[in-house]
């Protein structure tokens, strides 16, 4: 029974995106593992409160990681 972990820092994705996520790591689990573990197979979202993630020494927000995906730096 794979189960896949996914940490991410509050706020950053949509509970749309987080679906988006789930759904499509599901597949690609599915397409190394074959169908039948589907039924098993596990994919959860972690998510950690902002300032307790940290990169470098640098505490990161949910902010900072917008600015990355706008492309400015954090």
């Amino acid at each position: 029974m794979p189960l896949v972990t996914i940490d991410l820092i509050e706020d950053v994705f949509t509970p749309a995106q987080k679906r988006e996520l789930i759904e499509k790591v599901t597949e690609a689990m599915i397409a190394v593992e074959g169908e039948a573990l589907r039924p098993v197979t596990w994919v959860r979202i972690n998510e950690v409160a902002e300032g307790d993630w940290a990169i470098g020494g640098k505490c990161l927000r949910a902010a900072d990681v917008h600015a990355l995906k706008a492309g400015k730096a954090a």
